[in-house]
């Protein structure tokens, strides 16, 4: 059968045959062997079919292997987390039958309802066990309870294998080898216990108790990261690999903060919420504190202070962007200097923002940071043509026109790049930013005598103080104008 050519008993018809090899019998079906009738008595004819039939299984074969080759062991760490979980539902039914507790929340693995009579036909390895099986579902009292959880364990552990061998192809030996960590979740050790199902546990967390998407996009990546480094390295999870993932990360000490910070939040997560890593971790300490942080590294001006803008620096900004016909850009920086306000909470700025209270033309902010973020601003005089004009001229509502905006929503997003790039063909270091005007307008209200409360409630900062933040309905705005007027006005461009 070297031509791969067969003719079965009392046909003259020709088939083509191949063998299964086991590593792939799964991805092709279950099948051991392939066969196809070529539809022609004549073995020459046979012979020329063949090839393209051949060609079209081998083909599928290797597919099939590459697609096992790549996703290696990925298989192994949802598994073992399966298993964990079942593991830890069976012992506490198990505490509950001997108790005579029911938790009607947990339910069990699988119904009573005869359940080898029920997947009898799709597990047919359990065939041998009906008899035995029949017996124990018979059986009442506490030993026949007993026996029921470790007849649906075992009925959970066989379905879940054979899901699990469909979805990822497993081969026989990579079957049995699910059969062990079922048994035993610790047969298989995971080489970063940050897995992804963990952080696609954690990630749903944080976005059901309303985590901000860009914020918890941050908090998970940088777990990613360190799970990253821990299989690189083929390290554990401990204060020694903690210290030595930072170092890794040649980053500013204020952004090797916000890591641990982000470690230190899963930490707190995964030994509240997850059974196993709680009882994996039950008598060690959270390896993300007590760090010194390493100095140096990062950026250039990592922890120096942001520089402001003079009024002839913005001229000169808002110069530079109409002599690169960006007229939006040129606007947003006027708004910037007449009001302090964060790029996007200027960029959100609509028609609708523009109210009147006390018959003074203000800017309704919305929240955006913090609570105080959400305050009515009254328009700078030398403003009030420009936000004229723009209210007028919008196509969309919005007074500055932007041409994307990230996949968190920001509108900001493409023209705070085109503001770096713009600041840096004007001269301007890495110190300057646009949250550099923010740093301007604090110090001109304060250096024209603001009251430091009411500098706060203009830019959106809490003031620290409990009689103001939480019992003080603010100034009044006919107070806010007159401050907000004090800041010095453009030279006109």
């Amino acid at each position: 059968m070297a031509d791969n050519l067969i003719q079965k008993k009392g046909e003259s018809t020709w088939y083509v045959r191949l063998a299964v090899p086991a590593d792939v019998r799964a991805a092709m079906g279950g099948k051991a062997v392939l066969i196809r009738s070529l539809k022609t008595g004549l073995r020459g004819e046979a012979l020329e079919r063949r090839l393209a039939i051949l060609a079209e299984w081998k083909a599928a074969i290797a597919q099939a292997r590459d697609r096992r080759a790549n996703r290696g062991d990925a298989w192994k760490d949802p598994l073992q987390a399966a298993a964990q979980d079942l593991a830890q539902r069976v012992r506490e039914m198990k505490i509950a039958a001997v108790l005579g507790e029911k938790d009607e929340s947990k339910p069990a693995p699988f119904a009573l309802k005869s359940p080898f009579k029920t997947y009898q036909k799709r597990i047919p390895e359990l065939e041998s066990r009906q008899e035995e099986a029949d017996r124990v579902i018979a059986m009442t009292g506490i030993d026949g309870e007993l026996a029921k959880i470790g007849f649906e364990n075992e009925l959970a552990s066989a379905i879940l294998i054979k899901r699990l061998g469909k979805l990822h192809e497993l081969s026989p030996a990579e079957q049995a080898e699910a059969q062990l960590i079922l048994n035993d979740p610790k047969a298989h050790n995971p080489k970063s216990p940050v897995t992804a199902a963990r952080l696609k546990t954690y990630r749903e967390f944080r976005e059901s108790r309303g985590g901000a998407p860009k914020h918890v996009d941050q908090q998970v990546g940088k777990m990613e990261r360190l799970s990253a480094f821990l299989k690189k390295e083929e390290l554990p999870l401990n204060f020694d690999t903690i210290d030595a993932w930072l170092k890794s990360l040649d980053r500013a000490p204020a952004t090797l903060s916000q890591y641990l910070m982000a470690g230190t939040a899963f930490w707190k997560w995964a030994m509240k919420y997850d059974a196993a890593w709680r009882e994996e971790y039950k008598d060690k300490v959270n390896p993300f504190l007590g760090h010194d942080l390493p100095q140096g590294g990062g950026s250039e001006t990592a922890g120096q202070d942001r520089e402001i803008y003079t009024s002839a620096d913005t001229s000169k900004l808002q110069n530079a962007a109409l002599d690169n016909n960006d007229k939006p850009l040129a606007d947003l920086i006027t708004l910037g200097w007449y009001t302090g306000a964060r790029i996007e909470e200027l960029c959100q700025l609509s028609k609708d923002s523009v109210i009147n209270v006390d018959g003074i033309k203000c800017f309704d902010f919305p929240k955006s940071k913090s609570k105080a973020s959400k305050r009515v601003v009254p328009i700078h005089p030398s403003l009030l043509s420009t936000v004229d004009r723009l209210a007028r001229d919008t196509t969309d509502t919005f007074l500055i026109p932007t041409t994307s905006h990230d996949h968190y929503g920001k509108r900001s997003h493409a023209i705070s790049k085109a503001f770096g790039r713009l600041r840096t063909l004007a001269g301007f270091s890495k110190l300057h930013v646009f949250h550099s005007f923010r740093h301007t307008v604090v110090t001109e209200l304060i250096r024209a005598d603001v009251p430091d409360a009411l500098a706060k409630e203009l830019v959106g900062h809490e003031t620290g103080s409990v009689t103001h933040d939480i019992y003080s309905k603010g100034a009044s705005t006919k107070q806010k104008l007159k401050a907000i007027s004090k800041l010095p006005t453009l030279t006109s461009v």
